[in-house]
């Protein structure tokens, strides 16, 4: 009897019981599984086999059991803005879509904590949270869910002050492979009881489970609110800038650098007037009146000293979401300055002593391969991006475009610092763990092989199958 192919096997076996759970959540129209056949960043896509609408974590359970027992790949889908290739069903199965579980469960004001199911937004916890005069700090800039951000680690543009995902994340509702549901963690602000499931989970990029609901440490808005924006001759003044502030311990709430290019591309695109194609810092601070002017009168000396011109800040909610917002519309800028283009967007962190001699590395590196390549990054926790532009149609300039990312990968790591800060592993960055992780690959191994026996979590991502001895 010829076997049947793994297609034909899909719609004979497990679309069927995926259809009696769920009606029709359980789609298989091509063009909404195009729609979750990658997500941002990367510029190929694989079709999943159904995407299935998941409104519930025992929904999430039952369907997780139905492809563990069939041996079906599932693929976790929040916003689909992750930019390593996260999403991509490298071997077809189901993506699972988790937008809408968008229900907030609970808000405690006076703990200073909530839990949220996995499909809601920052924006849509922060509008949530406005009249208790708490909010949600980490900021990655993409409208992406909590879910999904804790399962990539996310960060952004508030880490220096607020910290991550890692930092903020209480605990955890996970749906395990085979169906099982567990909670990990609590509400209290520190525990020595057991494994830290919670940071096991935190960054497992849906290789080890399903993240169903997060429960999240808030903090209180703050009294007052600046920011700032400086302009350099060159990148290192800026990064020197960034080094010092910190050494010397102003409290800087966000500190986000921008190339000549990326200013470039970003006062073309969101028309920002007054401002230069140079090196630029982005400021913000947060605390009293008084903390704040202190703060803002600290910068700007020392940006002065380091050859900073045409200090600016503003108070006004309107004048900061503005200035903020043409930093967040980076990718959208870099993309739209190169129409036709596609855009592999790349990350890397190092220590913060290393961070000006990685840039300058970097910088002539760009130059040397003729690509265009904005440089954007969250200087004050030592991460930085590049969104590298190449003509989809010359296979060359996307092999250079391959090759300059790969290049900022390794050089982060030869510079004592990591391949990505923040966008996580995916598939994208999958063939530098070996180098950035030597032997503790094998623990993760073990741990995902413990987990997940069947291999059906997001089969193909962040772990590099182990080299085969001959």
């Amino acid at each position: 009897m010829t076997p049947l192919s793994s297609q034909t096997r899909f719609a004979a076996e497990v679309l069927p019981e995926l259809s009696a759970l769920l009606g029709d959540r359980i789609v298989t129209s091509h063009a909404v599984r195009e729609q979750h056949s990658h997500g941002e960043g990367m510029p190929d896509s694989v079709l999943p086999d159904a995407v299935a609408f998941a409104l519930t974590t025992e929904e999430v359970s039952a369907i997780a059991a139905i492809c563990n027992r069939t041996s079906t790949p599932l693929i976790p889908f929040g916003a689909g803005s992750s930019l390593e290739g996260h999403v991509v069903p490298l071997r077809g199965g189901v993506a699972l879509d988790l937008s809408g579980m968008t229900r907030i469960v609970e808000i405690n004001a006076d703990s200073m904590d909530c839990r949220v199911e996995a499909g809601v937004t920052k924006e849509q916890l922060n509008e949530e949270l406005r009249a208790s005069g708490l909010f949600f700090p980490v900021d990655p800039g993409a409208h992406a869910t909590l879910g999904g951000m804790a399962a990539t680690r996310a960060s952004g543009t508030n880490a220096v002050r607020y910290g991550t995902m890692r930092d903020v994340t209480l605990g955890l509702t996970v749906v395990t492979p085979d169906g099982r549901i567990i909670r990990t963690g609590g509400r209290a602000r520190k525990s020595s009881a057991g494994l830290d499931l919670t940071r096991l989970y935190v960054g497992s990029e849906g290789t080890l489970g399903i993240i169903t609901e997060v429960a999240l440490r808030l903090s209180g808005i703050p009294e007052s609110i600046a920011s700032a924006i400086c302009q350099f001759p060159d990148l290192e003044s800026a990064v020197a800038t960034v080094i010092a502030a910190l050494q010397i311990g102003i409290d800087v709430a966000r500190i986000e650098l921008a190339d000549d290019m990326q200013m470039r591309a970003c006062i073309r695109y969101s028309k920002l007037e007054g401002l230069e194609e140079l090196p630029t810092l982005f400021f913000e601070f947060h605390g009293t009146p008084a903390v704040v002017a202190e703060q803002v009168e600290m910068m700007q000396a020392l940006a002065g000293e380091n050859g900073g011109e045409g200090f600016k800040f503003a108070n006004r909610p309107e004048e900061r979401s503005r200035l903020w917002a043409a930093r967040h519309n980076a990718y959208f800028a870099n993309i739209a300055m190169m129409p036709g283009h596609k855009l592999i967007g790349t990350d890397a962190c190092v220590p913060i002593s290393e961070l000006a001699a990685c840039i300058e590395a970097t910088q002539r590196d760009i130059a040397e391969s003729g690509l265009v390549a904005p440089l954007v990054g969250h200087v004050g926790d030592g991460n930085f991006h590049l969104g590298i532009l190449f003509d989809p149609d010359t296979p060359a300039q996307r092999r250079a475009a391959e090759a300059l990312a790969s290049r900022v990968s390794l050089r982060a790591i030869a510079h004592g610092g990591t391949c990505t800060g923040e966008h996580g592993i995916g598939v994208g960055k999958i063939g530098y763990m070996e180098t950035e992780h030597g032997p503790a690959l094998d623990v993760m191994r073990a741990i995902k092989a413990a987990l997940d026996p069947n291999g059906i979590m997001n089969p193909g991502k962040m772990l590099p199958e182990a080299k085969r001895e001959h």
